[in-house]
């Protein structure tokens, strides 16, 4: 290693180090291990431009191991990003820039939020997904616009997570050759050795997913690590590299669990310094480091950068059509058509989600949909084929059963100029629901779609009839829990979620046939408004999804006993909290007088309603005409509990 790698390298170390010491917070383990190899990437790899950081042909690199977030920020400091030492130095503080694990769209150059290990690796195949897609749909024969590369850094802890399984199951299986793994390997987590754990053969386990495999033995050697890249690069498959590591590298508690979490004390940070040869003070970095960055990050990306857009200029002239086509997607237009289908005779929603996604689908090349081995219950799917190694146009991704990372891929889609969108029973959305989770986290808006939506899936019984699933996901902050009602509902719920919003969309749908009702309308938009008024208002039926149209009948049968019953439509708590108090206060003026119906928790309705008819225990076994009269959804049961308020 030359001296300026060297001292780059231990000005990581230190930097990193000091920002997790004065926070008196952090994890110093990773930073002190992981800096050599990330310093390798970043000065001789990874194409990336602080000026403008979103510049469609960047190279992605992804933190999976979110919690070595010091020298994430460290590197984006030398890398130009409007990170300043005082950001640094503001590490893990209350508004500060350098939030305790990397935060999208908080920080410069963070391109995905991660922390719960496997996320990020995850999320980066999609991110990888969107890169062959982008080639196989625009590069030509002389003009190769898209051609970057996904980085991720992981540790032991990412890769015993069965989320990352799926997910590197799924890459192999696609043969994304653009997505390179480095796996910082030191066989220590935070409860002690890895082999306490599990004692997987990483190599074994990575070739039979269809990955190439290699392994730097020091991880200390650039040389030897910059080799490695260069190796993956020509791979026709994904890469992990594994690079063997000590974690704390430099402290008195190298190679143990202890220095993973624990910040050095000023001692210890002083010893560090010494064993590394560094003096400087802790938010120093030498003029030489500064200069090497600017050269072989800063300046080499602009380049790269400046030369990929001199390259689309001129490729708009040859291949005008294709280039509006991309700037379109990158400007996330998205059009209506004309000839959306409409629905008269009772028909499921999931069937309606399906004619909906399939259509918008065809009319907009952004978005990329699939599920996890249900289309045929789900009705989700893709078009113009399966997205595969010999067809990386295709817009319909097999995700098999593979629920969890099916979702963290829809992230990395969104988060790389597509549209993700993810379906499968709603049941499941729990195996998903961190993923679910990051995407309200990082406010970006993929799409997914759940069938099978209560306690009527019927006959499959209680493993498969979702009761509490609605009240935790109405619970998440930034996240659009939408049930519609009938056709309608679903085709505005659809084309809401498609427009590029600043919130993920959970759109749940029916396995049975409900009636295309005539009173549902275009004000779904407000999250709820009146489908029903009668000419006095002695009480409120507030209901969503199948269950509307029953309280439909019990308004029109009281309104023959002279007894008025408003019936609001609610398919969406979260767009109604957004709406004026005027507005709310005049869809729902008496919540005494407010009885809120749904096949589901009730635990959410109760802030707008006295009394909820809901479902508070898990189903039961039985034949769908069976399931409404066993729970209480009948017109006498609602007529009763009306009449008792």
């Amino acid at each position: 290693m030359n001296n300026i790698d060297n001292l780059a390298i231990n000005a990581l170390r230190v930097v990193s180090t000091s920002m997790i010491s004065k926070a008196k917070s952090g994890h110093p383990g990773i930073c002190l291990g992981s800096a050599p190899i990330l310093h390798t990437l970043f000065t001789r790899h990874l194409l990336i431009d602080s000026s403008m950081a979103n510049w469609p042909n960047r190279d992605r690199f992804v933190l999976s191991a979110g919690h070595g977030s010091a020298i994430l920020y460290t590197l984006l400091h030398l890398s130009g990003f409007d990170i300043s030492v005082s950001d640094l130095k503001q590490f893990r503080q209350k508004d500060a820039k350098t939030a305790g694990h990397p935060e999208y769209g908080h920080t410069p150059g963070v391109e995905v939020t991660t922390g719960p290990l496997g996320q990020g690796l995850a999320t980066a195949v999609g991110m990888a997904i969107s890169g062959k897609y982008f080639s196989a749909k625009f590069n030509k024969s002389d003009y190769e616009l898209f051609n970057y590369n996904t980085y991720v850094l992981c540790g032991d802890g990412d890769l015993q997570e069965g989320l990352a399984m799926e997910a590197c199951s799924l890459a192999g299986h696609l043969a994304l050759d653009n997505l390179i793994v480095l796996y910082d390997s030191n066989d220590i987590q935070l409860d002690g050795p890895t082999s306490n754990a599990c004692d997987d053969n990483i190599k074994m386990k990575f070739e039979a997913m269809n990955w190439d495999y290699l392994r730097v033995d020091d991880g200390f050697d650039v040389k030897a690590i910059d080799e490695a890249i260069n190796k993956a690069k020509e791979n026709k498959k994904p890469t992990i590299i594994e690079v063997k590591t000590i974690i704390g590298y430099g402290t008195s508690l190298a190679g143990t669990s202890s220095i993973h979490g624990k910040p050095l004390n000023d001692e210890q940070l002083a010893s560090l310094k010494d064993n590394l040869d560094y003096h400087y003070d802790n938010f120093t970095i030498p003029n030489e480091v500064y200069e090497l960055y600017k050269k072989a990050v800063i300046v080499r990306g602009k380049e790269a950068r400046l030369a990929y857009e001199e390259k689309l200029s001129s490729y708009a002239k040859k291949y005008n059509d294709d280039y509006l086509l991309l700037k379109q997607i990158l400007n996330k237009k998205i059009d209506i058509p004309s000839d959306l289908p409409t629905f008269t005779n009772q028909i499921s929603t999931r069937k309606v989600a399906g004619s909906i996604i399939t259509k918008m689908a065809e009319a907009n090349q952004a978005i990329m949909a699939g599920s996890a081995d249900l289309v045929n219950s789900t009705m989700i799917k893709g078009v113009d084929g399966n997205f595969s190694k010999d067809n990386y146009q295709g817009r319909n991704i097999c995700y098999g059963v593979r629920e969890h990372a099916m979702a963290s891929i829809c992230n990395g889609l969104t988060l790389s100029n597509l549209l993700g969108v993810g379906a499968g029973f709603f049941v499941f959305s729990d195996y998903m629901k961190d993923s679910i989770r990051e995407a309200a986290l990082m406010s970006i808006p993929s799409l997914f779609i759940f069938s099978h939506d209560s306690v009527c899936v019927g006959e499959d019984g209680p493993t498969h009839q979702p009761v509490e699933q609605l009240a935790g996901l109405r619970a998440m902050p930034n996240l659009n829990v939408v049930r519609p009602a009938d056709a309608k509902e679903m085709t505005y719920a659809i084309i809401a979620a498609l427009k590029g919003n600043n919130y993920p969309t959970v759109i749940v749908s029916s396995r049975q046939d409900v009636p295309v009702l005539t009173e549902t309308n275009e004000d779904f938009n407000k999250g709820a408004y009146i489908v029903y008024e009668p000419q006095k208002l002695d009480y409120i039926l507030l209901s969503c999804g199948t269950e509307l149209s029953l309280c439909l009948k019990v308004a029109k049968e009281l309104n023959k006993q002279n007894i008025g019953v408003r019936v609001v439509s609610m398919p969406s708590m979260f767009i109604f909290n957004q709406q004026s108090e005027e507005y709310k206060n005049n869809i729902l003026p008496n919540r005494a007088k407010t009885l809120a119906v749904e096949l589901g928790a009730s635990m959410p309705w109760y802030r707008y309603a006295s009394k909820v008819l809901g479902v508070d225990e898990f189903g039961k076994s039985m034949p769908l005409s069976e399931i409404y009269p066993y729970f209480g959804f009948t017109l006498d049961n609602i007529t009763t509990i009306l009449k008792s308020m």
